[in-house]
């Protein structure tokens, strides 16, 4: 159970470092991008970009818990609880990204999660 609780931890760390460190980088070496980040007002290969840093985030979370847990139910907490975490936030961003962006970022959270998880194989 520890072990669970470790690895779902772990995960959630992992996808806030990873697109932490991402967007930090995007924001830095896309000049057009930091000028428009404030007022969210993203062109579509910028939408493009912050969802590829989310799905890498994802999977990132993924492959963490399952290194940590052998728990199939625990590999999908993290996506699961990220979903939970983000539904709000984007019912508060609703107007600024069209829906398809939303429900892309949105339902791909746990099966990202899953197949970051699939890349370490299950330990018997």
């Amino acid at each position: 159970m520890t072990r669970n609780i470790l690895g779902v931890v772990a995960g959630l760390v992992a996808w806030l470092l990873v697109a932490a460190t991402l967007g930090f980088i995007m924001r830095t070496s896309w000049p057009a991008y930091a000028a428009v980040a404030e007022t969210m007002n993203f062109t579509l290969p910028m939408m493009l970009a912050r969802l590829s840093i989310g799905a890498l985030a994802t999977l990132a979370a993924g492959l963490v818990t399952a290194l940590i847990t052998r728990s199939a139910v625990a590999r999908l907490i993290p996506g699961v609880l990220l979903l939970v975490a983000f539904i709000p936030q984007h019912v508060m961003l609703w107007d600024k990204f069209p829906l398809w962006y939303h429900l892309t970022f949105l339902l791909s959270l746990v099966p990202l999660t899953y197949l970051g998880s699939r890349i370490v194989p299950p330990r018997n």
